[in-house]
């Protein structure tokens, strides 16, 4: 092995050192990623800047940066074995870094889209239907309760109507709007 190590020139033994560091710490960043133990423990900064909600789009964090050496020291071995000059072997090398380090930060930009705040926003109940469950009091004399199903969820809400009469339990109740204090202001469904 050294014999080997020692006939290479020192441009591919940077290469192959980098490869070699590069390629232990992301199997170790990877393991502890499926082990669950890449969070605050470590001090990883990647967990700090990712909980911002502001941050959005992140293309240097420490795995990003891990990645571009991985790839980068691997294709530029490939670019050696397959007989490139050093200039080509470089710059091949730094757009397959790059290359990934983009896909990576994509990747974790749209992941962080997914998540869902579960917070209610009570402008999704205009317009649905719902099914009155304590008896809400003509032109607004009394706050009722209504089941109704919001962002896929079904929720007991508080309601009024401007209707001229009470609408009483197992009335089916369509939502007109809601007041700026989170009531819902609904109508009887005509059937």
């Amino acid at each position: 092995m050294t014999t080997w190590f020692s006939e290479l020139t020192s441009f591919e033994k940077i290469y192959w050192i980098l490869a070699g560091i590069s390629t232990l710490v992301f199997l170790f960043v990877l393991i502890m990623a499926f082990i669950g133990a890449d969070g605050h423990d470590l001090g990883d900064t990647d967990t700090e800047i990712e909980s911002d909600t502001g941050a959005g789009f992140q293309f240097f964090t420490f795995k990003n940066m891990v990645a571009f050496f991985t790839i980068f020291a691997w294709s530029g071995i490939a670019s050696m074995d397959a007989g490139y000059s050093k200039g080509i072997t470089l710059v091949i090398s730094l757009v397959c870094g790059l290359l990934m380090m983009l896909v990576m930060a994509l990747l974790f930009h749209y992941i962080s889209k997914l998540s869902d705040s579960g917070t209610l926003d009570m402008k999704n109940a205009v317009n649905t239907i719902g099914e009155v469950y304590l008896t809400i009091g003509a032109k607004r004399s009394n706050i009722g309760k209504v089941h109704i199903r919001v962002q896929n969820a079904l929720r007991e809400l508080e309601a009024l109507t401007d209707h001229d009469a009470d609408l009483t339990q197992g009335m089916v109740v369509k939502v007109l709007d809601v007041t700026s204090n989170g009531l819902l202001i609904v109508e009887p469904q005509n059937n």
